[in-house]
């Protein structure tokens, strides 16, 4: 059911890696031309292609909710699920308040300075999954880190069957400003162009299915996007202190997200690989969603058997996967070797979905290979920095003939008399003021 590996030779896990992001040319394609469609038509597009993929007749007026119609959803849930989503807001607050950046200004003495500003986007759209399942923690993971940046309009779209209570219930608590019944391709289309009832975005965060990732990777450029995040992934390191039950059951929370999902169990014990597809059967059994995570594990599962922990960590390295789970003696010491991972969860009292919804960090995550250099989803990618410059006059005479000799290495002539004829007026200001 699951398939086993065994390392060295590190070349046998080239064909499990991840490859470069994009979809298949079926999926770009018609992805394009729903992109362009949108484009062109705006509004009356979106309500086509919402009719035909959500089996919904919603007329652009209709879309947006009244605020008072979902502002006052907190009082709409059960108690225990409201102090959840608050506390969850709460933590994911406090994470992200140490991710502010106020910028800097280096002041010489003689007046001159060079500087960062920081300011928050003025608009953010947050792509909300509504097919399969309902994620208010997406809401909370997503707006929260914009609200902290201090993004002023928070903008979140999500399909119609997505609009549930516990959905609103997270946007107000977390910050949203305008929520909109409508998803997929077409909405990642109407907040990078804008039509005339959604507003153009400056960026588009949040995760979604293949055509959301394929619709967001083709945007890029006419708005700012988060990143392409695929199919959510676990990768768990495990040594003989690890029971197989337990990193069963870890694996399986993974694969329950979606057929696509990726589990992996690293293992430097082959009698913890040897027990481990007995666990995954007798745990499947009595899980709800057990098809879709038996699809997942059949199409993306793998028990690596490493012979160190070195060598299980150079398993990590190679694979950057978003999620890391470490159930291992010295999980810290593990950590510290670790270069490319999105999160990483230390010990066994830190099951992955500690961070999926009340630890703190975002829990959107580089994915497919992409924490070789990407970061999770955090207040800096809802800010802008400007550079700030200032010369003296002193400064720019001292400055002056290495500026000039560049310049003109360059053929950029005018670029060196723009500040030659500064010098000059400034030396012929010296001299008339000595006569």
């Amino acid at each position: 059911m699951i398939r086993r590996l065994t390392v060295p030779p590190f070349e046998a896990l080239d064909p499990y890696l991840p490859r470069v992001a994009g979809g298949d040319q079926a999926t770009r394609q018609t992805v394009a031309a729903i992109l362009d469609d949108v484009l062109a038509r705006g509004d009356f597009a979106v309500v086509d292609y919402t009719r035909q993929y959500d089996q919904v007749d919603l007329q652009p007026e209709a879309w947006e909710l009244d605020a008072a119609s979902w502002q006052n959803a907190p009082c709409r849930v059960s108690p225990v699920l409201r102090e959840a989503l608050s506390r969850a807001v709460r933590r994911v607050t406090e994470y992200h308040q140490r991710q502010r950046d106020n910028g800097y200004h280096l002041a010489e003495p003689d007046g001159s300075m060079v500087g960062m500003k920081v300011a928050p986007l003025d608009r953010v759209g947050i792509y909300i999954p509504g097919g399969k399942a309902s994620y208010p923690s997406t809401v909370v993971m997503n707006a929260v880190p914009a609200l902290v940046a201090g993004v002023q309009e928070i903008i979140a779209v999500t399909p119609p069957g997505g609009v549930t209570d516990v959905v609103l219930a997270a946007c107000a608590l977390s910050g949203v400003t305008r929520v909109f019944r409508i998803g997929g391709v077409q909405a990642i289309a109407a907040l990078a162009y804008g039509t005339r009832t959604v507003p153009r975005v400056d960026k588009i965060v949040g995760p979604g299915n293949r055509w959301v990732a394929e619709a967001k990777r083709q945007v890029a450029g006419h708005v700012g996007i988060d990143m392409i995040a695929g199919p959510t992934e676990v990768l768990i390191i495990a040594d003989e202190s690890a029971l197989p039950e337990r990193v069963a059951a870890d694996l399986i929370a993974h694969a329950e997200h979606d057929e696509d999902a990726t589990s992996w169990c690293v293992t430097t014990s082959p009698d913890l690989a040897e027990a481990l597809p007995a666990a995954l059967e007798a745990a499947l059994v009595a899980t709800p969603r057990e098809a879709i995570a038996r699809q997942a594990l059949e199409r993306n599962g793998l028990i690596v058997l490493a012979g160190s922990m070195r060598e299980a960590i150079e398993v990590v390295n190679r694979r950057a996967p978003g999620h890391v789970q470490i159930a291992a003696d010295g999980p810290e010491r593990v950590a510290g070797s670790i270069r490319n991972a999105g999160a990483i969860f230390l010990g066994d009292s830190t099951p992955e979905p500690v961070g999926d919804y009340l630890a703190g960090p975002s829990h959107v995550l580089p994915t497919g290979g992409t924490a070789r250099y990407a970061s999770p989803l955090g207040v800096y990618d809802f800010i802008k920095r400007t550079s700030i410059i200032r010369y003296a006059g002193s400064r720019l005479a001292s400055d002056a003939d290495a500026i000039i000799a560049l310049a003109e290495a360059e053929g950029l002539f005018a670029h060196a008399e723009a500040v030659r004829m500064r010098v000059g007026a400034a030396a012929g200001q010296q001299v008339t003021g000595l006569n």
